[in-house]
């Protein structure tokens, strides 16, 4: 494999071509082939192959790897690798590659907690106090519940100045860096992400489990599922990874050692720096213990996470609700999220997703009877939202039931965990932040009603920059009639809330603009202000 990473669209092979339309796989028996449902051979969405749909996601966000698991529960049919693993070796990635999964890792300690609950060796409404005595007098009557909801308004240790994620701690001193910070929140108000919070569970998990954490995960979990390819941070020194720096023609020693067949190897993580990828810090196995201390293939992601769909790991369908429904807070706030997992209006979609040094992660669960898809997708790239191309991948398999609804070649389209109006509120507030003027609003569903009509909750903003729009329109004085920019937030026949713009590329090529760098950074802001008004996390 030459150091240098071939150019994915090259890696295109006919049979993706060909399948592109989802239509030509075995069309001579077209008629005997199930359309729907689990056996859906059609996995293509918009007419894209979900080959094609990854290939150029990786091109557009310069992401070196990636692997892709897919569930249609009971079964796993599809784990792809997808570019490499590091830029030095050349090691592809693979079904077995091992990935820092990142804040999925926050699903491991929650279920280690209702699994405790169940066994009857803690109340979630117990006092932390009760569990952990060398923590400020403010925390001690936080109850477990709020801390695995991110409801306790403790500050987050890795905004603290001097964290450093390849460095190694113990709990005790991460703690010491937060102690002294006022809650953000009274307990049970609010809900903000905190790496804290799971670090204080892993420790009230060993007191109420007289075990190490690392013990009682890996005993109820992942040796009770027999996964092979998860381990703490802590543990990868036992897998076993060829070093083809020192050989003179890589991968030889699968020829002598059979445990070098079809190996499990670890990936290099990158951030892009001066528009270059740099290789990241490597994640310290201490330092985001319960928040972002696991490494799995996607493939054991997936396995996992069918362990979740029933009652392998947690027994009762009440106790599954407490971490796969949204949070109830004390106040009787809603709020659509709890321990990292964020709840969409879609019947049965959850997800848990985020960066750890050098890395993006994704899971996606379409948890309801007529569904049943799981997505997972791990890439060695820092800072990429994988949501939609992870919605796209899930549609293939049943767009009418999973897709937007909308043409996503056009348009770019993000589901909102929030109604129309709140999500439209988060964007006003996303664009006061960022210092960009709004021009004007409109309300299609108040306006609709006016007339006496009827039209589900459709609003659209105005916004933009005069010194962006002015050089575009010194190029084409035409693209004035695209300007300024819009965003659409709607709610679709099934409750889902959409916030959508035009795909700035197709919008460039429209007015030969193609070439124009703004349009990039245009497409990158209008993502960011969706993402950050579209999700809790």
């Amino acid at each position: 494999m030459k150091k240098k990473l071939l150019t994915l669209a090259s890696l295109l092979i006919s049979g993706t071509i060909l399948a592109q339309d989802g239509g030509t796989i075995m069309r001579k028996y077209e008629n005997q082939l199930p359309q729907e449902g689990r056996g859906n051979v059609h996995v293509a969405y918009q007419g894209k192959a979900i080959d094609q749909m990854i290939y150029e996601f990786m091109e557009e966000q310069g992401i070196p790897g990636m692997t892709l698991a897919i569930v249609q529960a009971p079964y796993i049919p599809r784990v792809v690798g997808y570019g490499v693993t590091d830029f030095e070796k050349g090691n592809l990635a693979a079904a077995k590659t091992l990935w820092p999964i990142g804040p999925i890792s926050q699903g491991f300690a929650a279920v280690a907690i209702m699994q405790l609950y169940e066994k009857g060796k803690l109340d979630l409404n117990e006092p932390i106090g009760k569990y952990l005595k060398d923590i400020p007098k403010s925390w001690k009557n936080i109850h477990i519940l709020q801390l695995m909801q991110h409801s306790s308004g403790i500050a987050d240790y890795r905004s603290q100045k001097g964290f450093d994620v390849s460095a190694d701690y113990q709990p005790a001193q991460l703690i010491e860096t937060v102690k002294a910070i006022p809650l953000a929140f009274e307990p049970g108000t609010d809900v903000k992400q905190s790496a804290t919070n799971f670090l204080l569970l892993t420790s009230i998990i060993e007191k109420a489990g007289k075990m190490p954490y690392h013990d009682f995960v890996k005993k109820y979990q992942i040796d009770y599922l027999g996964l092979q390819q998860t381990y703490f941070g802590e543990d990868l020194a036992k897998v076993k990874q060829e070093d083809v720096t020192t050989t003179a023609n890589v991968h030889q020693t699968f020829k002598k050692d059979k445990d070098y067949i079809n190996p499990s190897e670890t990936t290099i993580g990158y951030i892009e720096k001066d528009g270059k990828l740099v290789a990241a810090p490597a994640v310290s196995p201490t330092a985001m213990k319960g928040f972002s201390d696991i490494w799995a293939s996607a493939e054991n992601v997936s396995h996992w996470d069918i362990g979740l769909a029933g009652g392998v790991l947690i027994a009762k369908p009440e106790n599954r609700d407490v971490i796969y429904k949204p949070t109830k807070l004390a106040n009787g706030k809603v709020v659509p999220a709890v321990a990292g997992w964020q709840f969409y209006n879609h019947k049965g979609l959850m997800d848990i997703k985020g960066n750890v040094s050098g890395h993006s992660v994704f899971l996606s669960r379409f948890t309801d009877a007529s569904e049943l898809v799981c997505v997972t997708l791990l890439a060695n790239k820092e800072g990429v939202d994988l949501t939609n191309l992870g919605r796209k991948i899930a549609a293939a398999f049943d767009s009418n039931k999973m897709g937007t609804g909308a043409n996503d070649n056009l348009l770019y389209t993000y589901e909102s965990q929030f109604s129309v109006a709140e999500t439209m509120t988060r964007i006003e507030q996303t664009l006061k932040t960022m210092g960009i003027p709004v021009f004007a609003k409109f309300d299609h569903g108040k306006n609709a009603e006016e007339v006496g009509l009827e039209l589900r909750p459709n609003q659209v903003i105005v916004f933009g920059s005069p010194k962006v729009g002015t050089k575009l329109m010194q190029d084409n004085p035409s693209i004035s009639i695209e300007l300024p920019l819009k965003i659409s937030v709607w709610e679709d026949k099934n409750g889902s809330v959409w916030a959508t713009f035009p795909q700035m590329k197709m919008m460039a090529a429209e007015y030969g603009l193609t070439g124009e760098p703004v349009i990039g950074k245009m497409q990158e802001l209008l993502e960011k202000i969706v993402i950050q008004s579209a999700n809790i996390y």
